[in-house]
């Protein structure tokens, strides 16, 4: 259950937050900011490359680097393939992952270590395996970390991890805002220097003002009902979110939301993007799921049954009104089913910064959705 009164009370909601999930949604734009520096000071901005890479390979654990990986796919497009390579092992533990390069990477491929831990002994292991295959190594990790020497010993470019300035290192924090930006930011400015994606350092800082303008309109002294993450995360109580995206940047966008809401807020989530979510999520509206849906037995003792999950769907796009659209037929589909739609569209903008609004509304969010449920703060 929801408890929309917290929303309401920035104290508490302090008090409530102890991993520190809407301060670090509040600082993503200073972190775009010291990342960006960090990427500087490391000489990103000297490098002249050759040409092109064939191909990108990405490789680091958790919710973070997976985000950044489809983020930096969707971006790239057509430029070059993004290929995030998944670790195995025995558990999700920093010591039992291992990556592995695909047989074709080679002198012309690039490798990209995303990582907010830096003691990966598979990550090590990986950037060794790429010195020996001639593949470039760029990676984003903390300052004076194991895997910070096994790149330098790989003779590859290593960028600091731009930290919070108010916490040490909370593994909790991995899947928050703050470290998506931080391993993000480096790579953007890597792939723009390397003509895969348009991602100069101006274009950066008005990302960096536009997460600084949503984090004012979102944050916790801003009322609900004018405060558009609030909405969202009122809206969402005791449903089942079927997110739906339309748009170059809002399939990551809805994909990251899903992830955050299950890791975060311990709340399951579909994502799918449009039109494609209108024949794979149909049947769940229309089934147990739906909104006027209601057991066989009409006349049973509901009183101690946990309320059921309704599907809502959340409608985002990054891109205005008009043109070719999915979006009439999405709204049509889900009413016809008595589904209600929650939409979320950023203001104009480049690629970048609309994507960077939809972070973080719903980064904002599903914050707002583990605190005030209680028991994931």
């Amino acid at each position: 259950m929801l408890d929309e009164t917290l929303l309401d009370a920035p104290e508490e909601l302090a008090r409530a937050d102890r991993r520190g999930l809407l301060r670090g949604a509040a600082e993503a734009g200073a972190r775009v900011r010291t990342a960006a520096r960090h990427s500087a000071e490391a000489g990103l901005g000297n490098l002249r490359p050759d040409g092109r890479p064939r191909a990108v390979l990405i490789a680091g654990p958790g919710t973070a680097a997976t985000g950044v990986a489809d983020l930096l796919g969707d971006l790239a497009g057509a430029s070059a393939p993004v290929t995030r390579l998944h670790p195995t092992g025995v558990a999700h533990a920093a010591g039992a992952l291992r990556w592995t390069l695909p047989g074709w990477a080679g002198s012309v491929d690039l490798l990209l270590l995303a990582t907010t831990d830096g003691t990966e002994p598979g990550l090590s292991l990986l950037a060794e395996q790429a010195y020996r295959r001639g593949c470039t190594v760029v990676a984003v990790a903390p300052e004076r970390s194991p895997l910070s020497e096994a790149v330098d010993a790989a003779h590859g470019l290593l960028v600091p991890m731009a930290k919070a300035p108010y916490q040490e290192y909370d593994e909790s924090a991995a899947a928050g805002p703050g470290a998506l930006w931080a391993l993000l930011t480096p790579l953007l400015l890597l792939l723009d220097k390397v003509g895969l994606i348009d991602a100069p350092p101006d274009t950066l800082q008005r990302v960096a003002d536009r997460l600084d303008r949503t984090a004012e309109r979102c944050g916790p002294a801003i009322a609900t009902y004018s405060n558009p993450a609030k909405t969202l995360a009122a809206e969402l109580a005791d449903s089942l979110p079927l997110i739906w995206s339309e748009g170059a940047g809002a399939g990551p966008a809805g994909r990251r939301f899903a992830a955050t809401l299950a890791e975060l807020a311990g709340r399951p989530a579909l994502a799918a993007d449009l039109p494609e979510a209108l024949p794979r999520h149909g049947v769940l509206l229309a089934g147990s799921f739906a909104a006027g849906a209601d057991p066989d037995d009409f006349f049973r003792d509901r009183v101690d049954e946990p309320q059921a999950l309704r599907a809502r769907v959340v409608l985002l796009r990054d891109r205005p009104t008009g043109g070719l659209t999915a979006a009439p037929a999405a709204r049509e589909l889900a009413l016809s089913h008595d589904t209600a739609v929650s939409e979320l569209e950023p203001e104009e903008g480049s690629d970048l910064e609309q994507l960077a609004e939809l972070l973080a509304v719903t980064d904002f969010a599903t914050a707002y959705l583990a605190l005030a449920s209680g028991g994931h703060g």
